[in-house]
């Protein structure tokens, strides 16, 4: 059967009993996933080695996988798939690869595996079997609890990879097409509201009992309810801005020939790559800014962090409310201690940030906006982001009832957190 035959009328080879058996023994142990599993839509291809995902949420299924798979096992495989499409690999693959030029099928296995790597570590246990093959960070050496973009830096295919090179959960975990896809125009394939109706029942099931939930689902469910503002397009602009300038394009690179390549028969020649920005984020940790705002200026910082391709190395952060406090690499966002309560002068920030080398290319500034700013325009691009209180209780009054804070200056590019559009 091609892939591409509908399987309600032709499964003669694939035991689907089985398989949803296993299916339905995976919504008993996750059941916070049920939405997510029961969305998928089965497909039997004998083009697969195990089970695939589309970006679609269709599940590319081996019948001779099923066979000589216990149900046990396969439930976790199930949890696995469907994983790589809540988790949005494909896209975040297809962002990494556009920004760091990577290219081929060897390239998307390594995302493979550092996808796995990124689900594998707290998916099994409590009544999901691990298969004896799961690719996972213990198998390449590798810390737990980090990100795919975090394991894709740390490793390359040699010899500790050679025993996962059939590893293929497909084009929902890279991004890369295969040849089994139905493609956009295929059956039963979902829309893109459909799959983000899909996540936020997901979500909304784990904030209702978070007890019983991996403390990295949490962190997830927790940017489903909110979801970050748009600071891709915002460090876009920034990183193209930066690359204006001198030294910005030093980095060579045969990913993407050059194009006086053509000028010189018979030789290839390297084109500059242009680097990601260093990034300083300074946020406001003054009395006036409360902890849910606080909250929320950490999924923006985690948020930034993808806007450069994963480079924690690239980005600072610098707690700030009268003065400066200590400038932090980024880590994990929900590591950084956020101490402060004073009055506010972000002013200091900006100093310090400047100060502390090497020099940033864009501060990203998270505030409520009760602050002065600077009276110059820094020597880089400038982010703000404002807390949105339109909704809020929060007043502007600090100890004067007629005090209006000071807007922010023209040379800033502004964006209301909480809100879908930029203020400015």
């Amino acid at each position: 059967m091609t892939p591409d035959t509908d399987t309600s009328t032709a499964t003669a080879g694939l035991d689907l009993d089985k398989l949803f058996a296993a299916r339905l023994h995976a919504v008993r142990v996750r059941p916070f996933m049920a939405t997510a599993l029961f969305a998928l839509h089965v497909v039997e291809s004998r083009q697969v080695p195990t089970m695939a995902v589309d970006r679609h949420w269709r599940c590319y299924v081996s019948p001779a996988f099923v066979a000589r798979t216990p149900v046990e096992e396969l439930a976790g495989v199930w949890v696995h798939e469907v994983s790589h499409l809540l988790r949005d690999h494909h896209g975040r693959g297809d962002r990494v690869a556009q920004a760091n030029g990577l290219t081929g099928p060897g390239e998307r296995l390594r995302m493979n595996i550092a996808a796995d790597c990124e689900i594998n570590d707290d998916v099994f246990g409590d009544g999901l079997v691990r298969p004896e093959d799961a690719v996972g960070p213990w198998s390449l050496g590798l810390s737990a609890g980090e990100l795919m973009e975090d394991y894709l830096r740390q490793f390359r295919l040699g010899t500790n990879t050679r025993n996962v090179t059939w590893l293929d959960c497909g084009s929902g975990a890279d991004g890369l097409e295969r040849e089994w896809d139905l493609g956009a125009d295929g059956a039963h394939g979902l829309s893109a509201q459909e799959r983000d109706a899909v996540r936020f029942r997901v979500a909304q099931g784990i904030r209702a009992r978070p007890g019983n939930v991996s403390k990295r689902w949490q962190r997830w469910a927790e940017e489903a309810f909110h979801p970050p503002q748009p600071w891709r397009e915002l460090l876009g602009a920034a990183v193209r801005s930066a690359a204006s300038g001198s030294g910005a394009g030093e980095d060579y690179t045969y990913g993407r020939p050059s194009r006086r390549s053509a000028g010189v028969p018979g030789a290839v020649l390297p084109s500059l790559r242009r680097k990601p920005p260093r990034v300083a984020v300074v946020i406001d940790t003054s009395g006036s800014v409360s902890d849910a705002e606080l909250g929320s200026a950490l999924h923006e910082v985690a948020a930034i962090s993808r806007a450069v391709g994963g480079r924690r190395d690239l980005i600072t952060v610098l707690p700030c409310d009268a003065a400066a406090q200590l400038v932090h690499p980024l880590c994990r966002a929900a590591g950084i201690p956020l101490m402060g309560g004073g009055g506010t002068d972000l002013r200091t920030g900006f100093a310090k940030a400047l100060r502390k080398g090497p020099r940033p290319d864009v501060i990203v500034v998270l505030t409520d906006g009760q602050t002065p700013w600077p009276d110059t325009r820094p020597p880089c691009r400038t982010v703000v982001g404002l807390f949105d209180r339109q909704s809020s209780s929060t007043s502007w009054d600090e100890n004067d009832p007629d005090y209006v804070p000071d807007s922010p200056p023209a040379w800033a590019r502004v964006v209301s957190i909480g809100s879908a559009t930029p203020a400015r």
